[in-house]
């Protein structure tokens, strides 16, 4: 698997990932953000995951039902770090193990359920 970013060519693929893990990002988003803040995780030829940025907020990070726990979310997440610095995500409580397990400092968004969750490592921003 490889993680690159994402070109033009790959919006459709982007789309029916994040559409399969009902986020709500929609297709104008991704496409003003390719290139440079859309990541897209291949295998064989094929898209089998995505991370969208604004900046360094994760907008959204999706994988193919058949693909989740093989570590491809984790590696989107270390590669948005690695280029951006400082990370920061909103999500729902289910997944808060996942990014509580790669270093996320959680805390409520004071907004239902909703939690906001901040990964520091000290590099800036490129």
């Amino acid at each position: 698997m490889d993680v690159r970013e994402a070109t033009s060519d790959d919006l459709t693929a982007v789309m029916n990932v994040v559409d399969g893990a009902l986020l709500a990002v929609d297709a104008s988003t991704v496409r003003e953000r390719i290139p440079g803040e859309v990541l897209v995780a291949e295998s064989g030829g094929r898209i089998v995951g995505t991370l969208v940025l604004d900046g360094t907020h994760v907008d959204a990070v999706a994988v193919r039902r058949a693909r989740r726990g093989q570590g491809i979310g984790s590696a989107f997440l270390v590669e948005a770090r690695e280029r951006r610095g400082t990370l920061t995500a909103e999500f729902c409580p289910e997944v808060r193990p996942f990014y509580e397990s790669l270093g996320f400092d959680v805390e409520s968004t004071g907004r239902g359920d909703r939690l906001r969750g901040t990964w520091h490592d000290g590099k800036r921003q490129r």
